[in-house]
This record gives structure tokens, sequence and C-alpha cells, in this order.
């Protein structure tokens, strides 16, 4: 059995990227502040960043659920049992990391942070190469033609 078919990673890459991601924003924030917009624009983005944490959060749990409903693995380190189309799995492929990233960019617009929104791009960015690429490997592998045919109806991202 290949490594790809018993498992997409021994990392579990996305939680330490995201986590890494956050850590160095607020870090940068602090120590090297970029420009932020003023009032009334800065409260729009409060809102909009709000809906966007909201969204985040939806996404996620709604994912999380249809993963268990399936009785498959949430976690990006061990093989997956079914694969999981219907729910949030139905308009992306990978709708925890885009919870995540969402999730970032959510804080960074309700902080005014910008560092939140430079960095969520590149955590997606890194995720997509270290973790996505490879369970789309593990999946193509481990269910065929399904997972094909789902690649071809359902985005990366959105």
């Amino acid at each position: 059995m290949s490594q790809a078919e018993e498992r997409p990673s021994r990392v579990p890459w996305p939680p330490i990227i995201y986590l890494a991601a956050i850590v160095i924003a607020v870090a940068l924030s602090y120590t090297v502040p970029l420009p932020w917009l003023v009032e009334p624009t800065s409260d729009l983005l409060f809102a909009v960043g709000l809906v966007a944490i909201a969204g985040a959060i939806a996404i996620e749990v709604a994912a999380m659920r249809a993963l268990k409903r399936a009785e498959t693995t949430i976690l990006p380190t061990r093989a997956s049992a079914h694969l999981v189309t219907d729910g949030p799995f139905s308009f992306s492929r990978n709708p925890i990391y885009l919870g995540n990233t969402l999730f970032m960019i959510g804080i960074g617009l309700m902080a005014g942070a910008a560092w939140f929104i430079v960095l969520a791009v590149v955590a997606a960015f890194l995720t997509q190469k270290l973790a996505i690429e490879r369970e789309e490997e593990h999946l193509a592998t481990r269910f065929g033609k399904r997972y094909r045919d789902y690649r071809k109806r359902v985005r990366r991202w959105i």
C-alpha cells in the first residue's frame, strides 16, 4: 500500500500553518503595523469581518458534521474512509481550509490589522502546497473515478 493510499500526510500541516500565520500576524501588527482605513469605512469593514467570521464558523461546523455523518476522519494525517460530497463539500472541496482562511480575513477586517489578511493568503497557499495537493492524491488513489468526477464538479476553494 502506498503512502498516498495509507494517509495523505504524516504532519498535520493545516493547523500548524494557520496557527503560525495568526501568531506572526499578531506580532507584525504590533511591530510593523500596516496602514488601515479610517471611519466610516473601518466601521463597515468591521461589520464585514463579523459576517466573515460567522460564515467561517458556519462552514467549518457544517463540514465537520458532514464528515462525522459519513464516519470519516477530520484529521489530515489519517486515511479517509469515505468520500464526502454533500453539505459544504458540494461547493468547496476544502471547506474547512476555506473557513480557516475566511476566519483570518474576518479577524483582520474586525481588528483593522492588514497582516491577518496578507498572512491568510500566504497560509492558504502553503496549505494548498503542503496539504491539499497531497490530500487530493490520497483521495484519487482511494476513490478513483468517483473522486475524479467530484473534482470536475466542485472547485478546490470556492
